[in-house]
């Protein structure tokens, strides 16, 4: 766990330009295919691609909520809270494999970038990110859902 304010304050700065890839590309997407995108659910379709999109982003998004928490509360005194804010951020680790598997190849620029980002947080929350991550930039395409025969 992180106790060292520098640490968390780079852990939030990097989990913020994430988000902002992330919503970047989210936008470019909806600009192309509507905010809606229907019809065709497959793996790589512009819904799932799309869907994909926002799931990272809002896991992303609770991420640097509760490492911003523990920052507070670490820079108040309050080291119980702050651990408890830590304990949070790493419950549930950001939803690259169920997100990236939908997504269309090549994924967009802003996305690669933000996983490559991630990639720097590897182990900050108790959990490897980086083979998920090295997993998903390599895929040749999306792999869930799988198509419907």
């Amino acid at each position: 766990m992180i106790h060292d304010l520098n640490e968390l304050a780079r852990t939030g700065r990097v989990l913020n330009e994430v988000l902002v890839l992330l919503e970047s590309d989210r936008k470019r997407l909806e600009q192309q295919h509507g905010p809606a995108p229907s019809g065709d659910g497959t793996g790589g379709s512009p819904m799932q691609t799309l869907y994909g999109t926002v799931l990272l982003a809002a896991n992303t998004r609770d991420h640097l909520k509760w490492v911003a928490l523990a920052a507070g509360y670490t820079s108040l005194g309050l080291a119980e809270r702050a651990e408890h804010a830590m304990e949070m951020a790493c419950l549930k680790p950001v939803d690259i494999p169920s997100a990236t598997d939908r997504m269309a190849r090549p994924l967009g620029e802003a996305t690669v970038r933000a996983l490559e980002l991630l990639r720097e947080l590897d182990g900050i929350f108790g959990w490897d990110m980086k083979l998920a991550i090295d997993a998903a930039l390599a895929a040749p395409q999306a792999t869930f859902p799988p198509p419907r025969e």
